[in-house]
């Protein structure tokens, strides 16, 4: 079996991760901030552990300014729901998911103004067109770092120094870019970092979070009990409490501190060494087979481990199946949940076949799969 659809989980997870998460189920089961008892306190340490880990990773000062969710797209609904208001404008790409598409769309139905700055057909987006739109009432621009299409980076260092100088917020989606290159929160002036946990974090699904700048305030999406200011009816202000009601995913987290461990043991820069390797080869090697279009740039050091491609005359949703059913290679086909990055790269309606390569995928499993697109295509010139 060759796994190539880690842009959308990543598999396998490390022992340690699996390990974690059993301990915690084992050894504690209790839940954090609600009791005095010693489970509840050990409970609460794996939580601000795994805090603390995820602060190294972005370079965070304060850990209480990391909030856990489900998801990376909840935690962007969070930002935007939170923070946007009608008659505020937003800036955000063409080449984004739909978890920022959603959002924002829905947000311009309520009153709020949204630019969506076109990219190149190779998925890059110019830094200077996001400043040409800052205009008096702008709040926030909203990026993508990596697309989960063609892999694509956005320029997040000079977009951090327009949004600072222009006292925009910028919100960085790092459903794809987190755990595998390096990312500094404050070197990039990103001011909400969005992250989810089940891919690059080699952690489990159902855990991620969004990083908050101290200075900023955000209307929580819920209220409910924290184990905080009980006494109170009205929700906490304090960090993260006040984005944390009800009982968090405590197995989940305690599994997520056990990847981020491994990455940060690694070496994010080892990752992105290895990676980028890998994805040149792939690269490389589908441009070579007649028949067969690659998007994105050429250049693996551009973008992250995340290829699309199509075959001459067969559907990208045959194409799928036949690698699954006949190489037992797992990837995705379609659309990828991301529209208007197809509509971008001119892939629409019909989407490309993507392979996502992961910190597990090795030198082996990339030739494997490109000998099978190469014999793929040649079969079927042949009918």
């Amino acid at each position: 079996m060759i796994y190539l659809d880690n842009a959308a989980t990543s598999r396998p997870k490390p022992p340690e991760v699996l390990q974690a998460m059993n301990d915690f189920m084992n050894d504690v089961c209790a839940n954090s901030g609600r009791s005095g008892h010693h489970l509840a306190i050990q409970a609460s340490r794996v939580v601000y552990e795994t805090r603390e880990s995820i602060a190294h990773l972005f370079n965070i000062s304060n850990p209480l300014q990391i909030i856990f969710t489900m998801n990376a797209t909840e935690s962007l609904n969070l930002a935007l729901h939170g923070i946007l208001k009608p008659g505020d404008h937003v800036i955000t790409s063409s080449m984004e998911h739909n978890s920022v598409m959603r959002p924002l769309r829905f947000l311009e139905s309520c009153g709020v103004e949204l630019t969506v700055v076109k990219c190149s057909q190779d998925g890059f987006l110019d830094a200077h067109d996001i400043e040409n739109f800052i205009k008096e009432n702008t709040k926030m621009v909203a990026i993508n770092h990596g697309s989960n299409v063609i892999g694509s980076l956005a320029p997040i260092r000079e977009i951090g120094n327009i949004t600072r100088k222009h006292g925009v917020l910028f919100l960085l989606d790092t459903a794809q870019t987190a755990g595998a290159l390096p990312i500094d929160m404050n070197d990039m002036k990103i001011d909400l970092l969005a992250f989810t946990g089940h891919k690059s974090l080699c952690g489990p699904p159902g855990i991620g979070g969004l990083c908050i700048r101290e200075d900023i305030k955000i209307k929580p999406l819920k209220q409910g009990g924290t184990g905080s200011r009980s006494e109170e009816e009205y929700q906490p202000e304090l960090m993260p409490d006040v984005y944390e009601s009800g009982t968090l995913n405590l197995v989940g987290i305690a599994g997520l501190g056990a990847g981020v461990r491994y990455i940060m043991n690694d070496g994010v820069e080892n990752i992105r060494v290895r990676e980028v390797k890998l994805t040149q080869r792939m690269i490389d090697g589908l441009r070579e087979i007649p028949g067969v279009d690659v998007y994105g740039h050429p250049d693996a050091n551009l973008r992250v481990g995340v290829i699309s491609f199509n075959t001459e005359n067969i559907s990208p949703s045959k194409v799928g199946l036949i690698l699954d059913e006949d190489y037992d290679i797992m990837c995705r086909v379609g659309l990828h949940c991301a529209p208007i990055a197809h509509k971008t790269i001119g892939t629409f309606p019909d989407g490309t076949v993507r392979f996502g390569l992961g910190t597990f995928t090795t030198q082996q499993e990339v030739n494997a799969a490109v000998d099978a697109v190469k014999e793929l295509s040649r079969q079927s010139k042949n009918k």
